[in-house]
């Protein structure tokens, strides 16, 4: 049996691979997943693959193509959701902020600097054509937990975050979403050690393989709408709506994908070079 640790965040985007663990899909191509709950996001998986802590990640496209410039010794393998992630922009339900113009210079909370949440506040300021050089300040907060914590007692002023998992806390007045931010770009990837490509090439088509065939049909599963609602305590018609703007991914990222996200991480000088296309993306072709 072999032993494969893959992470990833307890979020609704992933219920297909708790599917795939529940229903013994792995058992058998002789192989046992972990899977790893990431609170705290990208920035904490990112590290986790550098680490090698974990052997694959369902991550954020810019968050690991980020790291990869910056030599985390990884590939992408395939994109996993290819419709982008919808980012809520969120204050304190008791904020005196109404607009968004009015968070130019204020305090973001991030997860962790390399997050998603730190990324976004990037593109998300190119979008309101602020200075990300003056305009964009960071409160590190861990996960959205301390994003909570932060917002309620002023220790930041804003929050970027999925806006599906973040709605229940709209609906409860802990946060007061002022706007949305889409990624411009497929929000999630699978991204693997180099180490594991190299000897477990096999193993990672299985998994591919098995993951795939639960995405393709995902939306068919009975009653998934109640489902999700019940698993991650949203609102059934909210789950409805995600699903209707949600469409998972069997392919590989494309060269022109890898080309957008990097310029666009160029020009917010969020990377400090480009890298060719097969030194952040892996082909499993035979």
């Amino acid at each position: 049996m072999k032993n494969v640790r893959i992470g990833g965040v307890p979020e609704h985007f992933n219920y297909a691979w708790y599917l795939a663990l529940k229903q013994g899909h792995f058992k058998p191509h002789d192989i046992n997943v972990r899977w790893n709950d990431y609170f705290g996001g990208t920035g904490q998986m990112t590290k986790a693959l550098r680490d090698n802590e974990i052997d694959i990640a369902v991550i954020l496209t810019e968050g690991i193509i980020k790291d990869i410039t910056e030599g985390n010794p990884c590939k992408i393998v395939q994109v996993f959701v290819k419709s982008p992630l919808i980012w809520g922009i969120h204050v304190a339900e008791n904020s005196a902020f109404k607009q968004l113009s009015e968070l130019k210079g204020q305090r973001a909370a991030i997860s962790r600097y390399g997050s998603g949440s730190h990324l976004m506040a990037y593109v998300n300021a190119l979008e309101l054509d602020w200075d990300t050089a003056s305009d964009l300040r960071f409160e590190v907060v861990k996960d959205l937990d301390g994003a909570v914590d932060a917002l309620t007692h002023q220790k930041a002023d804003y929050f970027m975050w999925e806006k599906f998992t973040t709605k229940p806390l709209v609906d409860q007045n802990t946060f007061r979403r002022l706007g949305d931010c889409p990624t411009p770009w497929p929000c999630f990837v699978i991204a693997v050690r180099d180490e594991f490509i190299a000897n477990e090439k096999e193993t990672l088509q299985a998994i591919l393989k098995v993951i795939n065939t639960i995405t393709s049909g995902f939306k068919r599963v009975p009653e998934i709408d109640t489902i999700i609602s019940e698993r991650y305590e949203q609102k059934n018609d909210d789950v409805k709506n995600w699903l209707a703007l949600t469409e998972w991914s069997q392919e590989n990222i494309s060269p022109s994908t890898v080309e957008a996200v990097q310029n666009q991480l160029l020009k917010l000088d969020i990377i400090s070079k480009k890298l060719p296309f097969d030194q952040l993306v892996a082909s499993l072709e035979d």
